[in-house]
């Protein structure tokens, strides 16, 4: 495991955001292992997003900006399947250390999780036109 542990560390690269002394336990992690993963992962949420909205309302792209950003929201809030499936791309790049820190206030930072995930693809919204 520890070679796993070591390749994903290396693999996502270095903290994003700020960390000090006064941080959250929450704040650190956040920083320290959710952000540099968003990051990485960020062009297949992009794909993952665009499959879902052609399973479930390709009707999407006709959307106006408000209400795309509105959808991008209520689908990761929603839909539970949607959600845990999201989760699970990020999941799978925690270290065993970072999975034993992440089962202890699961809680707390899906919820940051999902909020960054949810802003990302906010201001990702012009990659979702429909593409002919």
């Amino acid at each position: 495991m520890e070679n796993r542990d070591a390749f994903i560390s290396e693999f996502r690269g270095e903290t994003l955001g700020t960390v000090t002394s006064q941080s959250s336990p929450d704040e650190v992690f956040q920083n320290q292992v959710l952000r540099p993963i968003l990051k990485l992962q960020n062009d297949l949420f992009i794909d993952v997003f665009k499959n879902y909205v052609s399973k479930y309302k390709n009707d999407f792209y006709s959307y106006s900006v408000e209400k795309k950003l509105a959808y991008i929201e209520n689908s990761i809030h929603k839909d539970i399947k949607f959600r845990n499936s999201l989760k699970g791309i990020v999941i799978g790049l925690f270290t065993i250390s970072e999975y034993n820190t992440y089962i202890q206030n699961s809680s707390s930072l899906n919820k940051r999780m999902m909020n960054m995930l949810i802003e990302r693809l906010k201001n990702q919204v012009q990659l979702f036109e429909l593409q002919e």
